[in-house]
């Protein structure tokens, strides 16, 4: 049965003379609602070959501000997209995505960590997702107005995020990667944060990044599983932002994490054989 929400949010683009497939081909440009796999990776900036992943590249052309590849392997394949920055962009996808052959998402991307005790590189998984973006405000069926979302939890699905922290925990062991469990802040800014930062860390958040909170509403709505994994690109606690403070070694090694861990967790988590 569908959402209400996202029947809601379906009909309005359809009053005004658009369809189902207008809307996935017009968010993600060279594809239609069969061109999916039904594993998909979302991601705001990273590109399928940061994982050393070729694929079919269905988008087309390199300037668009989303990209979409299919990736095959030997028993199946994963739909990577890359979204773009910021909640709107990225909820707008996942919300299209409903409409797809899409079974389940794990979205993938970088952090920025809130906590003296975890270091740039290492791997979060985040079990709730704190809304500081005003993206969410119109993931509903009634009047957005009224809709004071700052502060509500936004949680992944339960049952993917468990496997997910249960590969991650696994091969991380096995490779001497730290891990970590987190509840995340979600926020529209990287230049306007630093002024709030006490505020932010009052709310007991972990680590800070810009589109759980529109991710996991969205994939509710449009009855997706998702989940996220998410690497450490800086720590404010450590004067190591994303503005200046990281040293060569932090990055390469975080290179590192991305290259050789995240594809071997996300093949795990949808069962991929070679």
């Amino acid at each position: 049965m569908m959402n209400p929400i996202y029947k809601a949010l379906l009909d309005g683009v359809k009053k005004y003379g658009s369809t189902e497939n207008d809307i996935v081909t017009s968010c993600m440009r060279g594809t239609t609602p069969e061109s999916f796999y039904e594993n998909v990776v979302v991601a705001p900036w990273w590109e399928p070959d940061g994982f050393g992943w070729k694929g079919d590249f269905l988008t087309g052309d390199d300037q668009a501000s989303i990209k979409v590849w299919n990736i095959p392997f030997g028993n199946t394949g994963i739909t990577f997209i890359k979204t773009g920055i910021g909640a709107p962009v990225h909820m707008d996808v996942i919300l299209a995505l409903g409409l797809t052959k899409c079974k389940r998402i794990v979205f993938v991307g970088s952090v920025g960590a809130l906590d003296e005790n975890i270091g740039i590189g290492d791997l979060m998984i985040p079990q709730v997702s704190i809304c500081g973006t005003g993206a969410n405000r119109y993931l509903t069926d009634k009047g957005i107005a009224d809709q004071h979302c700052f502060g509500d939890k936004c949680y992944p699905d339960s049952e993917l995020n468990a496997l997910l922290f249960q590969k991650t925990e696994k091969i991380c062991n096995e490779n001497a990667i730290r891990y970590h469990r987190a509840t995340v802040f979600s926020i529209d800014t990287v230049f306007a944060q630093f002024a709030h930062i006490d505020e932010i860390l009052a709310l007991g958040v972990d680590c800070i990044e810009m589109e759980t909170a529109a991710a996991f509403t969205a994939a509710k709505i449009a009855c997706l599983p998702i989940c996220a994994l998410f690497s450490v690109s800086d720590n404010t606690m450590k004067n190591k932002s994303l503005i200046s403070g990281r040293n060569q070694e932090e990055r390469e090694y975080r290179h590192f994490v991305r290259r050789e861990i995240f594809p071997k967790i996300i093949r795990e988590v949808f069962e991929i054989k070679d």
